[in-house]
């Protein structure tokens, strides 16, 4: 699968495990930055180029990681086309993609370790949306929201 991943300073060390983690399974991964560990940087200019490509298609996944999770997921779901959330549990890893057709992968990298982060990332890939009528009306509904 072509996977993108993203980070600001926040989630740097937890992208780069991720990211290696990703391609020694084989996966075909797209960097977004940060490229380096720089205190201070924005996770805008990581999430929405990575968003974008999520939304093109790009990239099949993406993956955005912040100090919290709570920025880079609110940056992600800006874009049209970005269904993104905050996930620290297997559940709402695979439930995210299966009822609500997530797209984007939001953790905080000051909030989970690295382990249960992979966990996380494992069940979220295999997931697939589910395509019942009552989780496509729901989205419908959502993605008729003004805005």
């Amino acid at each position: 699968m072509r996977i993108g991943i993203a980070c600001d300073h926040g989630g740097f060390e937890l992208k780069e495990e991720i990211m290696a983690l990703l391609k020694q399974s084989g996966h075909d991964v797209l960097d977004f930055g940060a490229k380096s560990m720089v205190p201070g940087d924005d996770y805008p200019d990581f999430v929405v180029p990575l968003s974008t490509a999520v939304a093109s298609k790009e990239v099949e996944r993406g993956i955005a990681i912040c100090g919290s999770g709570v920025g880079a997921s609110v940056a992600a779901n800006k874009v049209k086309g970005t269904r993104a959330a905050l996930i620290h549990d297997t559940f709402s890893a695979h439930q995210g993609v299966e009822d609500d057709n997530i797209n984007v992968l939001c953790m905080g990298g000051r909030v989970i370790g690295n382990r249960l982060a992979w966990e996380i990332v494992e069940t979220f890939l295999r997931a697939t949306f589910s395509g019942a009528e009552r989780h496509k009306r729901r989205l419908a509904k959502v993605a008729a929201i003004p805005g």
